[in-house]
Order: structure tokens, then sequence, then C-alpha cells
């Protein structure tokens, strides 16, 4: 679906983040909890991605592997990739389930279409609890205003977003920081072909998904906390 046309009052950043800080004077639910944790698992699968994809395969099931004594976790995998395709699967809660679902997917030339991921979650959000979404990708072409007023969406919902950058595109990584503060989540660079950084920073969001900060924050004591600590150290402090 195309995204919404612009309007002659479009909001800035800046007017996004004062809204924002202005509701979380509110109550706001946990994120975490008991149960199982739900995390949209969101991918840019255009063409320049096809090695950072086949490396999120591989440690997918590093994210299950981390909740198990947590409370376990359901992913929905997001894509985009081509002339504006943009899809979302079913929620699965089994590793192999999961990366059933990313062999069938190739990469394919095209834009970022980042806008749609983050409407798409807000749907998904008001039908049931989201408690965190992590998006992988390396670029951003789209207007970064119209992505904040989609992050404020989320910060709304009470849906951290945490996006794992990989490459140095300066633009990329103002607008993902950003996004980032708007919706309490984290924003963090990767190098490509490090699998244990991306490992930690995915295993990471899902321990936050499942068990909230508290499991986080048993995460990043542990031996495998560099992704808990690199989180912990940008998300907004702990209510009291």
């Amino acid at each position: 679906m195309p995204e919404d046309r612009p309007t002659a009052s479009r909001s800035s950043a800046a007017d996004v983040a004062a809204f924002v800080a202005q509701m979380r004077t509110l109550a706001r639910p946990e994120t975490g909890g008991a149960g199982r944790g739900r995390l949209v698992f969101a991918m840019d699968a255009t063409m320049s991605r096809q090695p950072t994809w086949d490396l999120a395969l591989s440690l997918q099931a590093d994210m299950f592997e981390a909740v198990a004594d947590v409370g376990g976790l359901d992913v929905q995998l997001v894509y985009f990739r081509g002339n504006g395709e943009c899809r979302a699967s079913r929620w699965v809660g089994e590793p192999r389930d999961l990366a059933r679902l990313m062999t069938s997917v190739s990469c394919r030339g095209g834009f970022t279409q980042i806008g749609k991921v983050l409407a798409h979650v807000r749907g998904e959000s008001e039908r049931g609890r989201v408690n965190a979404l992590v998006y992988v990708g390396d670029c951003m072409e789209e207007d970064i205003d119209r992505l904040c007023h989609r992050a404020g969406e989320l910060a709304m919902l009470a849906v951290p977003v945490f996006l794992f950058q990989e490459g140095r595109d300066q633009n990329a990584e103002r607008g993902f920081r950003e996004i980032a503060r708007l919706t309490g989540g984290a924003y963090c660079r990767f190098d490509a072909g490090a699998a244990s950084q991306l490992r930690d920073l995915l295993t990471a969001v899902a321990v936050y998904a499942s068990g909230g900060r508290p499991a986080l924050e048993a995460l990043s004591d542990g031996t495998r906390g560099a992704g808990a600590r690199r989180l912990l150290a940008q998300l907004p402090p702990a209510r009291g």
C-alpha cells in the first residue's frame, strides 16, 4: 500500500518529539512482563542486503534460545524489497518456523520502505501487544519528518524501536537515532561480517521483548551481555 500523501501542515521532528515528551508524563505500561513476548523482526531486503539477510538467518535461533527461561517469544517477520513490495509473515514461536520463512525470501533491488514497516507495526499493536520492533538496514531513502510522525504513533502505543545499522550512511544514522529516541528504543551500529555483534544485539532485544528491562539487566551481567549493555546505555531510565 502506498504511503499517505504529504499534507500542507506536516509535523517536524521537533514537534513530534515535544508531543511524545508530553504524552510520556501519562501512565505507560511496562514493556515485557508475564506471558510470551511479541517481537516484530523487520529487515531491508533490497539487493544490497543479501549478506546481512543470510547472517541474520544464521543467528535467529539464538533469539529463541535466549528467552527460553524468560517467558518465550513470538516473532513476526516483516521485509520490503523491489518495487513497493512490503510483506509480513504470520506470528511464529519456533526458530525452525522463522528460518523457513526467511529462506523463502530473496533480496531484490528497490528503495527503503521504513514508513510502511512502522505503519504495519502500529496496526499490529492495536490488535495485540507488541513488545518491541527491531529493524536491520543500512540506509534510509524516505522523508525523516514522515518517519518521525510514524515513530510518534508507536511511542503512544509503548512500542520501542531498536534499529541496527550496517555501514556508516550518515543520513540513515541521523534518522535511525531519532526514531529510537522518540520511541524509547535504541540505535546501534554493527560491522559488516561481525556475526557476534549482531547476535548479541538481536539476543538482547529478544530478551527485552520477553522479560522487559529486568531481564535485559540480568543478561547484561553475563559473559554474552555486550549487546544488552549497549541497549541499556540508551534506554530511558527505569521508572521508580
